[in-house]
């Protein structure tokens, strides 16, 4: 490797943990609860939550937007993501995605990404009608990200994601602005020295406390010496984001004769007879990711996933934190670790190398019944 590309590692990875030193206090139980916006720990892609969220350092395309931004360098023309989730199946919550991302130079990608949460109709109720019949409302949380990705060099790629972030109901609002930034770093050991050897880290969720304000938070009454109702309005007090730092690495076993190119690749320049994770027939990756939370218990993420050709792929993957195993009485998540998925990528044009992906992934939880995934991603 030449010394600029480590040069530049090194100095982007020194910043991150410099910015996490400042605003990660990883795992810290005195904490828990008290943060607002965990929306945004919720991953809404398939392909990721299949493998528990635990591919931060081989994350690619659009879909990395969430896990790690780095791995959106790896468009090469144009992506179109779509993604829909039953979220604890039974509770009556939806998670609708939808991304897009461009390239834009020789080493540039742009994208842009919305998750939006649903939570179905509620009762509206009051101290005098506490039981409702008044009417409905439907809460809404929304999230619109806007993304930089840039490859360095063959081996080192960085980002960041803009985040807006709306909470709602009928008659209260919270809005705040947060910030990703995120680092892959591609290399290779043994036989085949071209990129089945990755590196990730990246810091999320760093922004402003955000605070609820509205009709919602007002009274009307009579003040002292006052014969008119007036209008009075409580504070609501802030809340902080919900930041983590998360680590990870992935090795891939490559083996088969050389298939297609995929449309996220390394841009490297492999030998006719060296085989890559782009090009393999056959491709198992093994993923391993640690989460520093700064408000909630620290999380061990691991994954494996089989790919066919580019074509078929499956993958499974295991959510761990403190409390997790044995009795349900030391969970403080309805997640219990498990999780699957797979996918069905269609071509549509050899030329353009463009094509279509179906993906599906389930996670285990208790109680509810799970989480349901489905979506799809289209590489133009």
């Amino acid at each position: 490797m030449k010394k600029m590309n480590i040069k530049t590692f090194v100095i982007l990875t020194t910043t991150c943990f410099m910015m996490a030193s400042l605003n990660v206090n990883a795992g810290n139980k005195d904490r828990v609860g008290q943060a607002g916006a965990y929306e945004l720990l919720i991953n809404p892609w398939a392909r990721s939550t299949g493998l528990s969220g635990s591919n931060i350092a081989n994350a690619r395309g659009i879909e990395s937007a969430y896990l790690n931004i780095a791995g959106l360098a790896f468009t090469q023309k144009t992506q179109i993501i779509f993604a829909q989730t039953q979220y604890l199946k039974g509770s009556g919550i939806n998670i609708s995605a939808l991304g897009f991302s461009q390239r834009v130079g020789k080493e540039s990608v742009i994208g842009i990404n919305v998750v939006s949460m649903s939570f179905g109709e509620m009762q509206i109720t009051t101290p005098n009608q506490p039981e409702g019949g008044i009417g409905t409302f439907s809460p809404s949380y929304m999230n619109i990200g806007i993304s930089y990705a840039k490859s360095f060099s063959n081996s080192i790629h960085g980002g960041f994601n803009l985040k807006v972030i709306n909470e709602s109901i009928s008659d209260l609002n919270a809005s705040g602005i947060a910030i990703d930034a995120g680092i892959q770093y591609v290399t290779g050991i043994g036989e085949n020295k071209s990129d089945n050897l990755r590196l990730g880290i990246t810091l999320k969720n760093i922004g402003t406390p955000m605070s609820f304000s509205g009709d919602g938070i007002s009274v009307r009454g009579l003040i002292n010496g006052s014969t008119n109702n007036l209008t009075l309005e409580m504070r609501s007090g802030d809340f902080e984001l919900p930041s983590l730092l998360a680590i990870g690495a992935s090795y891939s076993f490559l083996w088969g004769n050389k298939a297609n190119v995929s449309s996220t690749s390394t841009n490297n320049k492999p030998t006719s007879s060296e085989l890559t994770t782009d090009n393999a027939m056959h491709n198992l990756t093994l993923s391993a990711t640690f989460v520093a939370n700064s408000f909630t218990k620290d999380n061990f993420l691991l994954g494996a996933e089989y790919n066919y050709k580019k074509l078929f792929s499956i993958r499974g993957g295991y959510y761990y934190e403190s409390g997790i195993i044995g009795s349900s009485d030391t969970r403080t998540t309805a997640f219990t670790g498990p999780s699957a998925g797979c996918s069905l990528k269609l071509p549509l044009s050899k030329e353009k190398n463009s094509s279509v992906s179906i993906d599906y992934s389930y996670r285990f939880t208790n109680p509810w019944g799970g989480c349901h995934t489905i979506g799809a991603l289209i590489d133009l």
